[in-house]
């Protein structure tokens, strides 16, 4: 899908590019493949996209060869990120790079399934309301996903390693949105996190 559909928007990052060796130290099993013990039975992937496009345009980010994968995103954008094994800030940057004429991101992990719609509307409006930067508090602990203006755009550009954009939370003023929420600290790490 083109970049004309992000221009202006606040757009959903959804960083799917990880290997998740926690979860399969094989790498035979993906995490973000398996079903969800719900009535729709959806995989990891396909819930953690529909909760992030209920609310905003997303674009996914998959590390090459994950043929597999895009059939979950199917009708959302997406991007490859060759660099994906440098770490979670390559795959966050070339999101980025990605949706670069974009108003502001919320970005988002694919292995959190349980995260409510209701969290990323309340990080959209905290952006919309003047924030450049917005995270999720639930029982006094930040959580995911962490919300971006337009403003902090060279910052996201130019993150690396595995860190993520926890250099740029710590340099520069943060809103917490309190959420009712604790879908924020729940990821799928280990087979047990998938919880019945």
């Amino acid at each position: 899908m083109g970049r004309q559909q992000y221009s202006g928007k606040i757009v959903g990052l959804l960083l799917a590019a990880g290997r998740g060796r926690r979860f399969d130290p094989s790498g035979a099993r993906s995490k973000l493949l398996q079903p969800l013990p719900t009535a729709s039975g959806q995989t990891v992937l396909a819930t953690a996209a529909g909760n992030l496009a209920a609310v905003l345009p997303i674009c996914v980010v998959l590390r090459p060869g994950a043929a597999d994968l895009v059939t979950q995103i199917a009708g959302h954008g997406w991007v490859q990120c060759d660099a994906a094994d440098d770490g979670m800030a390559a795959s966050l940057v070339c999101g980025v790079q990605q949706t670069a004429d974009a108003a502001g991101w919320v970005i988002a992990l694919a292995d959190m399934p349980y995260l409510q719609a209701s969290t990323i509307r309340a990080l959209t409006f905290a952006l919309r309301q003047g924030a450049d930067i917005a995270v999720p508090i639930y029982q006094g602990r930040r959580g995911n996903p962490v919300a971006f203006s337009r403003l902090h755009l060279p910052q996201l550009l130019a993150l690396h390693g595995d860190q993520g954009a926890r250099s740029v939370l710590q340099a520069f003023p943060v809103v917490e949105v309190a959420v009712d929420d604790p879908g924020i600290h729940q990821d799928i790490d280990i087979v047990a996190d998938i919880r019945q």
